[in-house]
């Protein structure tokens, strides 16, 4: 009678998630997932006479800010916007596709109980309005870079699609993770809001890595290292990785102090393989944690 009680059944998935045999069901329905992209890029911009200009606004403001914030308090450094985009970009990527990807499935609960498809479909089609968004600020920030003559540097910026990649993953992976609790959790999304603003002031987008690293160097809590502890945030290592790519060099001008941490490419590198390695990991246990949950999704809607 137990075992009976225990039992979950699954309403409207197979009893176990098979990797590549689910991919293949997700790709037969690409065109669910671009239809739903769409929408919710014409859902984003509708009636608005600025259209697409709007997803460049954030990255500026932010930039008009804290330009604001660095003069009067005397602490900026050289080539300032370019160090803050590189990292913004990294940064709205990851905080629009969760904040998109929690309520995924709740904003789709109509096309939950009436159609059937695979539901991995809902987070990432936020996470593909994202990667919209992330393409028209990239191309922005590298107009930017050109015109104003500080241009790219090699081979720093090899290690781009390395960070991109990392970045892409682990967003992925928390997606997945935060679409199916909020289902069930709906306090998830609004602590989420708390949770990024904590996350994005312990990850260096608006101060330099350099002066972290500086500080927590050499100093440990119960024999562990602060600066490695700083780097168990894996957004601290994919942002150093887009600013190492994008502003590129570590001391801008000779005899002052660094702005990037003084760290070898191949050390960086290094880094993000290893935070590229251990989220993939977690996204298959976050994918396999959808996919026992997705089958009632509709009952709980």
């Amino acid at each position: 009678m137990s075992d009976v009680a225990g039992t979950v059944v699954r309403t409207s998935e197979p009893a176990k998630l098979r990797v590549r045999r689910r991919v293949r069901e997700v790709y037969e329905r690409r065109e669910v997932l671009l239809n739903l992209v769409r929408k919710e890029l014409k859902v984003k911009y509708t009636a608005s006479v600025l259209g697409a200009v709007w997803s460049l606004l954030n990255p500026i403001v932010f930039l008009a800010v804290f330009t604001f914030v660095v003069k009067v308090t005397h602490n900026s450094f050289p080539h300032f916007p370019i160090y803050l985009l590189s990292g913004l970009l990294a940064w709205n990527l990851f905080s629009v596709s969760l904040a998109g990807g929690a309520r995924s499935v709740i904003d789709n609960a109509n096309l939950v109980k009436k159609v059937s498809f695979p539901r991995e479909v809902l987070p990432l089609s936020a996470v593909g309005v994202a990667l919209v968004d992330f393409v028209l600020q990239t191309a922005v920030l590298l107009l930017f870079i050109l015109a104003s003559g500080y241009g790219f540097h090699l081979p720093e910026l090899a290690i781009y699609p390395l960070a991109f990649a990392t970045l892409l993953v682990f967003t992925l992976a928390l997606t997945f993770w935060l679409a199916a609790l909020n289902v069930r959790y709906r306090d998830i999304q609004h602590l989420l809001n708390i949770a990024l603003l904590v996350w994005f002031w312990m990850t260096p987008i608006v101060y330099s890595g350099f002066l972290v690293k500086d500080v927590l160097k050499g100093r440990k809590v119960l024999g562990v290292s602060l600066w490695g502890l700083y780097l168990a945030n894996p957004l601290a290592s994919i942002a150093m990785g887009f600013q190492r790519a994008l502003y590129g060099v570590i001391r801008p001008v000779v005899g002052e102090r660094p702005v990037l941490p003084d760290v070898s490419l191949a050390w960086l590198a290094g880094v993000l393989a290893t935070v590229l390695a251990a989220s993939l990991v977690f996204l298959l246990y976050t994918w396999r944690r959808f996919f026992e949950l997705s089958g009632d999704f509709a009952e709980e809607l």
